[in-house]
């Protein structure tokens, strides 16, 4: 909790400091703007976050993105398949592919990374290829319910932002309040002393596998229709270090056993404020990867500094019940 109430706090100073430094930033078709993006990486972030606490890494989110868009854009504009169907298949796709990372994970023993990576670029590849490195797009032809969640508004709030509190609300439930979610801590914190306490870790990481692209796929879908095109080549280029220092910036350690959903969500904001304020200041765009290079690091230096000094703590609480005992 404390990590949660110290990025939000940070995430407050910032967005008083931008509107200080820019009062555009308090406009309103800025902020619903900001809200929009905030939906729409948060709703992935999530489940990177997920991945994260298990131990893993999933680095195939941006690339995933990239083929479900452009089969999404095919299936509707060329195949002629209705909306539902087309969402349906493309979100079942995205659920086959996170299970093929986690059963490689898992029955196979291979690294995340290594296996994530191989998807990057399998999947920006395959996705080039289908569409002989041409644009997909989505014309004029009127996909409205799939619009009205990319671009519409309920209430004045942006859909992908509605999207995602509800998203969040729901995984927070399965995170902090379900059996699923204290074997994905014991999975993360400690794989063998889960496994030999009787948790069927094969399968509690690979179903987080299954739902981290069940989330992208949603996300996907967004920002195809948001930007109503998609390129092979450049769509979600890079997408996963968003979600990546988001979930890191919540409070997700690497090293697995750490997360929150609240977190994940105020990361994600605080990054989505500071690329905006890149934005409002006209620092080329360039930047935001270094900005994203900044967060990572930042991140991981203060959970290895916070995690030191919990283990320092424990070390000499241990020595002070040894000395006690010994008397």
């Amino acid at each position: 909790m404390k990590k949660e109430l110290g990025i939000f706090i940070l995430l407050i100073v910032l967005c008083i400091i931008v509107s200080i430094i820019n009062p555009n930033f308090l406009l309103s078709i800025n902020l619903q703007n900001l809200a929009r993006q905030i939906g729409a990486f948060g709703i992935f972030s999530i489940g990177l976050g997920l991945v994260i606490i298990t131990g893993g890494i999933e680095l195939s989110v941006g690339s995933m993105m990239a083929l479900l868009g452009v089969l999404l854009s095919m299936t509707l504009t060329e195949y002629g398949y209705g909306a539902a169907v087309a969402v349906l298949a493309s979100i079942g796709l995205a659920m086959g592919l996170g299970l093929g990372h986690g059963l490689l994970i898992t029955r196979l023993n291979m690294q995340p990374f290594i296996v994530t990576l191989c998807g990057l670029l399998f999947y920006r590849g395959l996705a080039r290829f289908v569409t002989d490195d041409e644009t997909k797009g989505f014309g004029a032809a009127d996909y409205e319910s799939l619009r009205f969640i990319a671009n519409g508004n309920l209430f004045g709030v942006p859909m992908p932002f509605v999207l995602l509190l509800v998203i969040a609300a729901i995984t927070w439930l399965v995170l902090h309040r379900s059996v699923y979610g204290r074997y994905l801590f014991a999975t993360g914190r400690n794989s063998e002393a889960a496994r030999y306490a009787g948790i069927d870790t094969k399968r509690i990481i690979t179903l987080t596998y299954v739902i981290s692209g069940a989330l992208t796929a949603i996300s996907g879908i967004i920002f195809a229709f948001y930007t109503n095109s998609v390129s092979p080549a450049n769509h979600g280029n890079a997408y996963e270090l968003y979600g990546i220092a988001a979930a890191v910036l919540g409070g997700c350690s690497l090293r697995g056993g750490e997360g929150s959903v609240v977190g994940i969500l105020i990361g994600t904001a605080l990054l989505q404020v500071l690329r905006n304020l890149v934005n409002l200041l006209g620092i080329p765009s360039s930047l935001d990867f270094a900005v994203m290079g900044a967060v990572i690091l930042i991140g991981v230096m203060a959970d290895q500094i916070f995690t030191e000094r919990r283990n320092r703590r424990q070390v000499a609480l241990m020595r002070e019940l040894s000395a006690r005992e010994a008397k």
